[in-house]
This record gives C-alpha cells, sequence and structure tokens, in this order.
C-alpha cells in the first residue's frame, strides 16, 4: 500500500478525485433547481390547458347574459299596450342590454323591437345555438386579439315560442372582460405555480435530492480512500428505491474494500514468494548435484529412486525458474508428448509412501495400455495435488477415529468425449461451504489453514489442456473428474513414458 501511496500516479488520481468533488459541489444549478423549473412549467401548462376553455366559457355566458337582458326586455315590453311602446322604452332597451339593435323572431314573425340610428357595420355572428365547443374557443381568441370596437350579431333563444332573438352590440367591453379574466386567471396561476412549485421543490429535495447528493458524496469520498473502511456508507433504513440502493452501495464498497485488501495482502505474499523462489532454486540446484553424487553408488535401490528424484527435482527447479520468469505463478503452456499414464499415477503412489503401515491404501486403476498426449510434467502436478488433497483427508478422518477403510483410487478409461480420469477416496468429502469457490485460489480449502493452492493449479492445468475438471456429486467421499477432449487420446500403446526411460 505504501507504494501506491508514494506513487505520483495515484497522487494525480487522487487530486482529480478531489477535484471531481469540489466541481460537483461548486454545481447552483442541480437537479433541484431542474425539478423547480419543471414544476413550474407543468403547473403552467395545467393552467393554460385550463385557462383555453374557460375563457371561452367566460365568453359564452357573458354574451348569454345580454341575451337573457334583452328576452327580458322584449317580455316586458310586450306585456305593455302598443300606446306605450314609444321610443323612449326603447332607448331604455338599448342602454338597459348595452345593444344597439335588438330583433326577435317569432309566431308573428320577425320584429324589430329597438334600434341605435348610428349605421352598423357587423363583423362577426355569434350564433350560441349551435355553436361546437372548439368554435366558442377559436371565436373567443378571435375577439381576445382582433376584437374591440367591433360590431357583432349575437343570435340566441327566444322568449317563449320563436326562432330567435338577435342583438347587435360593440365588443369592446366584452374584450375589456376577458381581458381582465385572462388577467386574473394568470396572476392566480401564477400563485398557484409559485406554491406547488415551492411544495414540490422541498418534498422531492428532502426526499430524492439529498438523499442521492448524500450517495454521490459518499462514492465520492470512498473513492479518495477505499482500503478506509469506516468510508463506508451506512445505510439510513429507508424502505424505498434510495434505501435499497443505499444498502446494496454498502454491500458493494465492503466487498471492493475486502478484495483491495486481499489484493495488498497477495502483492506483499507474492513478492515474499518470489524471493523464498529464488533462494530455494539455489538450494534445489545444489540437491540436483548431491543426487546425481548419490546416483553413482552400486547399490540397486539407489539406483531405482535416484532416477526419480532427480527428475523429481528437475522439475521443482523448472517450476521456480518459470515462476521468476514469468513473475507469477502463471503456468506455460503445456509441453504436449505421449506418456503412460498408469505408470505416472504409479510413480506418484511411490511419492506419497502410502501402504499399509500408513493405514491408507493407494490403488492404481488406470489400464496399463492408456496413453494421454499432453504435458507429463504437469499432469503429474494435477494428479498430485488431487491426491496429496485425498491424503490430508484421510488424514483428518483418522484422527476422527473413522470404521471406513482409507483408501485413494485413481482411475482413467476412455469416454465418448474423450479421456475421464477419476481420483477418489473414501474421506468424509468436501463441505458445501468450499463448493461454490472450490477451483479458487485461498477460497477452496477444505481444511484449516489450507490455501486451496492445490485445487485453483490442477484446474488452471487441466484447464490449459482443453479439459475440465469438477467434483462428482452423489458419491461417497470425495471424487475429482478430470474429462480430456479427443486430442489427448493416443493411437495405440505407449509403454514407456519419459521417466521410465530415465531410470
Amino acid at each position: 500500500m505504501r507504494e501506491a501511496v508514494d506513487n505520483p500516479k495515484h497522487e494525480t488520481s487522487t487530486a482529480q478525485v478531489g477535484g471531481s468533488r469540489r466541481r460537483l459541489r461548486r454545481r447552483s444549478f442541480g437537479l433541484s433547481g431542474k425539478l423547480l423549473i419543471l414544476t413550474l412549467g407543468f403547473v403552467m401548462l395545467a393552467e393554460v390547458l385550463i385557462y383555453v376553455p374557460s375563457v371561452a366559457n367566460y365568453r359564452k355566458t357573458w354574451l348569454e347574459e345580454r341575451l337573457t337582458a334583452a328576452r327580458t326586455a322584449v317580455s316586458v315590453l310586450d306585456m305593455l299596450p302598443v300606446t306605450t311602446n314609444n321610443g323612449t322604452l326603447s332607448v331604455q332597451l338599448l342602454d338597459q342590454v348595452g345593444a344597439m339593435v335588438v330583433a326577435v323572431r317569432d309566431e308573428r314573425g320577425r320584429r324589430l323591437i329597438a334600434a341605435d340610428d348610428t349605421s352598423i357595420e357587423i363583423a362577426q355572428m355569434v350564433d350560441l345555438r349551435r355553436m361546437a365547443p372548439h368554435e366558442l374557443i377559436t371565436d373567443a381568441f378571435k375577439t381576445l386579439m382582433f376584437g374591440g370596437e367591433r360590431y357583432i350579431r349575437v343570435v340566441g333563444v327566444p322568449p317563449g315560442q320563436g326562432d330567435f332573438i338577435e342583438i347587435v352590440i360593440d365588443d369592446t367591453e366584452l374584450r375589456d372582460a376577458m381581458v381582465s379574466y385572462s388577467i386574473n386567471i394568470l396572476i392566480l396561476s401564477l400563485i398557484i405555480s409559485v406554491i406547488t412549485a415551492a411544495l414540490v421543490y422541498v418534498s422531492l429535495r428532502a426526499l430524492i435530492v439529498r438523499p442521492v447528493q448524500r450517495l454521490t458524496e459518499t462514492m465520492s469520498h470512498f473513492a479518495e480512500n477505499p482500503e478506509d473502511r469506516h468510508r463506508i456508507i451506512v445505510p439510513s433504513g429507508r424502505a424505498d428505491e434510495l434505501g435499497d440502493a443505499e444498502r446494496r452501495l454498502a454491500d458493494m464498497q465492503t466487498d471492493l474494500a475486502s478484495l483491495i485488501a486481499q489484493k495488498n495482502r497477495l502483492a506483499s505474499l507474492g513478492l515474499a514468494v518470489s524471493k523464498i523462489n529464488h533462494d530455494l532454486r539455489n538450494l534445489l540446484a545444489s540437491a540436483q548435484l548431491t543426487v546425481d553424487r548419490v546416483g553413482e553408488i552400486d547399490d540397486p535401490t539407489v539406483r531405482r529412486f535416484a532416477p526419480r528424484l532427480l527428475a523429481t527435482l528437475d522439475r521443482a527447479v523448472a517450476f521456480c525458474e518459470n515462476t521468476l520468469k514469468y513473475g507469477s505463478a502463471a503456468e506455460p503452456p503445456p509441453d504436449r508428448a505421449p506418456f503412460c499414464l498408469s505408470e505416472l499415477v504409479s510413480e506418484i503412489g511411490m511419492i506419497l509412501h502410502l501402504d499399509e503401515a500408513s493405514g491408507i491404501r493407494f490403488v492404481n486403476d488406470v489400464p496399463a495400455d492408456l496413453a494421454l498426449d499432453a504435458d507429463r510434467d504437469q499432469f503429474y502436478r494435477v494428479i498430485l495435488n488431487l491426491c496429496r488433497n485425498a491424503v490430508q483427508a484421510l488424514d483428518a478422518q483418522g484422527e476422527a477415529c473413522s470404521d471406513t477403510e482409507a483408501a485413494i483410487t485413481v482411475s482413467a478409461r476412455e469416454t465418448d468425449g474423450g479421456i475421464a480420469i477419476d481420483v477418489s477416496d473414501t474421506g468424509p468429502g468436501v463441505p458445501a461451504r468450499a463448493r461454490e469457490r472450490l477451483f479458487e485460489a485461498f477460497h477452496g480449502s477444505t481444511r484449516p489453514g489450507g490455501t486451496g493452492l492445490g485445487l485453483a493449479i490442477s484446474a488452471e492445468l487441466v484447464r490449459a489442456h482443453g479439459g475440465k475438471i469438477a467434483l462428482v456429486e452423489g458419491v461417497e467421499g470425495a471424487c475429482f473428474r478430470i474429462d480430456l477432449p479427443h486430442e489427448a487420446k493416443v493411437p495405440g500403446t505407449v509403454r514407456q513414458s519419459r521417466s521410465a526411460n530415465q531410470g
């Protein structure tokens, strides 16, 4: 971690994060302002949608009131004697109605009730008996835009029985009334919009904007130092979507902090392993020289075991060199060559020293004529790792005083897909908690203190050969199956392996 802190790139990244956070705080027109403007706009739009039909209805109502006054006056005049129906009453009628002409058509025909002497030019006719809503709206806006000092003819339902009653009026008063009505509606709409927008703004800021800002600030604060667990967000306990986002963010930050800490530990471990590996290679080289000298002793047992021990040391030295060469535990590509699988399994059984004295029986159930076209050294490591895990499981079972016979069996057979190799034991099996991440390094160990590297290495080497390894379910103990594709089959029989030739 010290290297990361001292790294100028890391400092630059931290500074950029801090700068981004400061820029975020300097924003004055954020989500809250946008919500406020949108709320104002939507409320005003709703008011406009309400105003359009209402101003049309206001105009219609105003005109109907004039017709009602005219009908009332006509009814009164009809009730008076003919002698009293003179010019004075007509003038009073026109003043009361606010019209220039009042006429009616009924069973007695069309009659001019009252008329002004002024010459009149009709600019528009309004028939309230049969106007559609869209016509009322259109006429209302025509009055607002073009009205004033115009004469319009208004036709409506007459008093009693008849065809119609009509009046001619100056629309200046109508337009003034409509303008006044529109101003009142505008002022009322602005007041409603401001109050509504303020309430929506305060509510949304408290319910959404502030929690989102808290999430953003927490993420920025966590990004400055992801290893500090005190920077992980503490969920507020909300039961809505934002509360769910807080909990998911907390889980993600916790996992990320753990992952970074694990990566740092692995980096330190890798550096230590590289140093140890360098010295171990020198020790193994010295052991090789010693084994070479021991192999010259004229003893049958020594001559039988010395080549195998020398081959094991060769593999160890090569692995150390590859580790230093690649700078990690990355495996080189397989060096394929035909070899006898049964002889390799027998060699592993001898290395493990499993016999009656050890309490574990080793069974080599691989056909003697079965050969693989694969990297012998890598498959040696694969099967050895699986067998060592089985030995450790059986040793733990022995400590538990189990009555089951301890045995490890390695078998192989040809299948339609290629070759299947099974490594099984009569141990306690693989615990359920270890099965989900069984082939991941530092996660797949089935015993206390284990690293799980054996299974991870085995899986990597098998995948490099195009095969797959899996735990067989539903069997006693543990059984790992390696499935290799057709390319691993060797036609004919390979009776000697490279290791046997060395012996």
